[in-house]
């Protein structure tokens, strides 16, 4: 009996009957709704979540590369107005070199100008000390001549002694006076 209980306990197991067959029917029904009620409650905002994601990165990839691109374009202009700049600053250190060298030469010529003046000066001032001196020499000569002639005179004019006064008159005015 135990045989018979176990043959008709193992065969509908592995039988499928009406029951076992509704059964996998409405789980499969049940599956295909319940997947139908996930995709539209959870996959499909799932979805839009990460396509909303998806989008929302690239376009800060996009707005990235723009800003990058932009940056790009700023650093060129800096660049090109730093080129500038400097070809600016060393138009106006030439400017001032060339100023300075102009300056320079000014200022040598009319250095040069004064020097000539002063030189001009000094040459007319040792013309009229010469014309001094040598009016002053002509004074001493005359006053020399006078005492010789007033001593010749005294003596009575005789040869032997007209040449001892000279020598005299000579030895009083000095052989410096008359070397010069």
């Amino acid at each position: 009996m135990i045989l018979a209980t176990e043959s008709v306990g193992m065969s509908r197991l592995f039988d499928l009957d009406f029951q076992l067959l509704a059964d996998a029917t409405l789980m499969i029904i049940a599956m295909f709704f319940l997947f139908l009620f996930a995709s539209h409650f959870l996959f499909n905002p799932v979805r839009k979540m990460l396509q909303d994601r998806q989008d929302k990165i690239k376009g800060e990839l996009d707005q990235a590369a723009a800003d990058c691109k932009s940056a790009e374009e700023t650093k060129a202009l800096y660049e090109a107005k730093l080129a500038g700049a400097d070809k600016e600053a060393e138009a106006i250190l030439e400017d001032a070199r060339k100023r300075g060298k102009e300056n320079e030469a000014r200022i040598v010529a009319e250095a040069k100008e004064e020097a000539g003046k002063i030189v001009e000066r000094a040459r007319v001032e040792a013309e009229l000390e010469k014309k001094k001196m040598a009016d002053e020499v002509k004074r001493e000569m005359i006053a020399v001549a006078s005492v010789m002639a007033a001593k010749i005179v005294q003596a009575n004019i005789d040869t032997n002694v007209q040449h001892q006064l000279i020598e005299e008159t000579l030895k009083e005015i000095g052989d410096s006076t008359w070397l010069s």
